[in-house]
């Protein structure tokens, strides 16, 4: 018995946590799924845009470094379209 707890029942009620492999890298990371807020990638704070721009190109959790990197992508790109419009916009 563990507390109150019985040990067979136990490991059933700890939070899940895995380790994983990043699809974009290949570094390998615990995600810690069944405690959200203490997982690295909930640090990351990201727009819908940005989840889709993720999602688009993966279906399973990345690394934090590397959803910062797609952050920072996404954002670049954003840019790029922006400026690109207005230089259109300029040269009618």
């Amino acid at each position: 018995m563990i507390g109150l707890i019985p040990y067979s029942l136990f490991k059933y009620s700890m939070p899940r946590h895995e380790d994983k492999i990043c699809p974009r890298c290949a570094r390998k990371f615990e995600c810690k799924v069944g405690s959200i807020l203490i997982c690295q990638c909930s640090t990351i704070t990201l727009t819908e845009t940005e989840r889709d721009y993720i999602r688009e190109q993966f279906n399973d959790c990345l690394c934090a470094k590397c959803i910062n990197e797609l952050k920072s992508e996404h954002a670049n790109t954003d840019l790029k379209n922006k400026i690109k419009k207005l230089l259109a916009f300029g040269g009618k």
